[in-house]
């Protein structure tokens, strides 16, 4: 099983770090979590077009995990074989099946001319879209995904997924905070990501909205915590914010390592670890 970070970024702009997704694979199964700004680009980073996705997880509606569900649709449907009957399957909490509705609405105009032009292309985007609630178990590919209840409160639902390869099991828990489901979920797992804040940094910016953002973040400190408490070999941290400039990741991982004695991953877009080495 690999694991890799496509976007490490978070809805502030970063010119270094596309928005939040991350990515799955095994025995040739490749999970895209979450769909921020970029994740095409990167996702061809790391070598892998759009049709070869086996399909998306969502761990919740904010923006910035989902800004670019359209260039996954989108992409996904002009790039497949002319003869592919395979629709591209996508799981999310309540609410990502309206989600989806919408994007189709907003890309009726380019689905019509894609259409009209190309003699092979002559249907719309073929969708499964999945909406879950913690406890369900599902199959997709080779792999196993089992989704658990977040706290990221106001915004409700959120989930996070474990998933399984019949090896190796990572949990990958989006936005939040500590809360006694993700405890449960990460129980035997070989690694977990979770998206991180820097409290002490986020503190010094004097503007309210960002100030907000406190109370429904992981802390680097909590999320290094969290792994500790669940035995976790691999802790992997995303979605930093505020981001830390090229090769400025030492100090957060400093700040892990002082709750956390495992495997410690933090890095830039495109860091990777493969649980089988």
């Amino acid at each position: 099983m690999k694991i890799t970070l496509l976007g490490t970024g978070s809805p502030i702009p970063d010119p270094n770090r596309a928005g939040p997704s991350s990515l799955v694979s095994s025995d040739g199964s490749v999970l895209l979590i979450d769909a921020g700004r970029g994740v095409v680009t990167r996702l061809v980073g790391a070598g892998y077009f759009p049709p070869m996705l086996t399909g998306v997880l969502l761990t919740h509606l904010h923006s910035d995990h989902i800004s670019d569900l359209n260039d996954i649709i989108t992409s996904y449907w002009v790039m497949s074989q002319p003869d592919s009957e395979t629709p591209l399957s996508i799981w999310g909490p309540p609410g990502t099946i309206k989600l989806v509705q919408h994007i189709l609405e907003m890309l009726q105009e380019d689905i019509h001319y894609r259409i009209t032009h190309h003699d092979d292309l002559n249907a719309a985007p073929r969708l499964n879209v999945v909406e879950v609630a913690p406890g369900d178990v599902f199959t997709v590919g080779t792999l196993s995904v089992k989704v658990g209840e977040t706290d990221h409160r106001p915004v409700h639902p959120s989930v996070a997924f474990r998933i399984s390869d019949g090896v190796h099991d990572v949990v990958m828990a989006g936005d939040g905070i500590p809360c006694d489901t993700l405890d449960e979920l990460l129980v035997g797992a070989d690694a977990y990501v979770q998206t991180v804040l820097r409290e002490d940094i986020v503190k010094m910016v004097p503007v309210a909205r960002l100030q907000d953002i406190l109370d429904y973040h992981s802390t680097v400190e909590q999320a290094a915590q969290t792994a500790q408490r669940a035995g976790i070999k691999h802790l992997i941290l995303t979605h930093y914010v505020p981001a830390p400039p090229p090769g400025g990741e030492a100090e957060w991982a400093a700040a892990a390592k002082e709750h956390f004695s495992g495997n410690l991953v933090v890095g830039p877009d495109l860091t990777s670890i493969d649980l089988n080495a």
